[in-house]
């Protein structure tokens, strides 16, 4: 065969064998014990895990992530598809965005500047603090206190859960602080006795279960 058409299919076979990597799916990474890590920039499947934490590099993406004992982490600008664990807390960094929702139990939750979560958060106890970031669904929890920082928005309200079964650990009043310049769309719902702080500069949504007692300057 001619040197000329050989390297012609030689060259064909390697755009198509580039075209089909371009196109393929990022493979899923599970493990039972030990923690996972993607690289900054990088691009992954879903991850999962039992025993162990797991975290992704600034810039990078990755499908549904989850852990039932482990912490979660996401760098700045990173993208995921969910969010779920059972034991372990879970933070976004500056700019993070999560297209689904935010599920855990035993855990807090944390947004930084800038970061977004399409859908909502929930969780039974820890803390979830937003910090001028963005939850297009609702926030929920039981046992956990919710702070919606300074500039901060939740389109989808507040519900606070009443314990269900054993109630034990659960004595303790949540503490919600809706802080400056901050707004919650849809209804605020407390089906238990809560602290309700709410910025006298804040917007909110219509409130039931709970007396607001309005605070000045950063915080009450």
């Amino acid at each position: 065969m001619p040197l000329h058409r050989i390297f012609l299919y030689s060259l064909i076979a390697a755009v198509c064998a580039f075209s089909a990597g371009a196109g393929a799916e990022p493979a899923k990474t599970s493990k039972v014990n030990g923690s996972i890590e993607i690289a900054a920039d990088q691009q992954a499947g879903a991850l999962s895990t039992v025993n162990g934490a797991i975290r992704v590099g600034d810039g990078a993406s990755a499908g549904d992530i989850s852990t039932v004992n482990g912490s979660i982490t996401l760098g700045d600008r990173t993208r995921a598809e969910s969010i779920d664990t059972v034991n372990g807390s879970i933070t976004l960094g500056a700019g993070a965005n999560v297209a689904k929702a935010i599920t855990a139990v035993n855990g807090s939750a944390r947004l930084d500047k800038g970061a977004e979560v399409s859908a909502g958060i929930s969780n039974v106890n820890g803390r979830i603090a937003l910090e001028a970031a963005h939850v297009g669904g609702r926030i929920e929890t039981v046992g956990g206190d919710i702070e919606i920082g300074a500039d901060s928005r939740v389109d989808g309200g507040i519900l606070v859960q009443k314990p269900s079964g054993w109630s034990f650990g659960f004595s303790r009043k949540p503490r919600i602080v809706i802080g400056p310049r901050a707004e919650v769309g849809g209804n605020l719902e407390f089906k238990r006795d809560v602290e309700l702080y709410v910025s006298d500069s804040a917007k909110i949504g219509p409130v039931t279960g709970a007396t607001v007692e309005k605070f000045s300057g950063e915080g009450p």
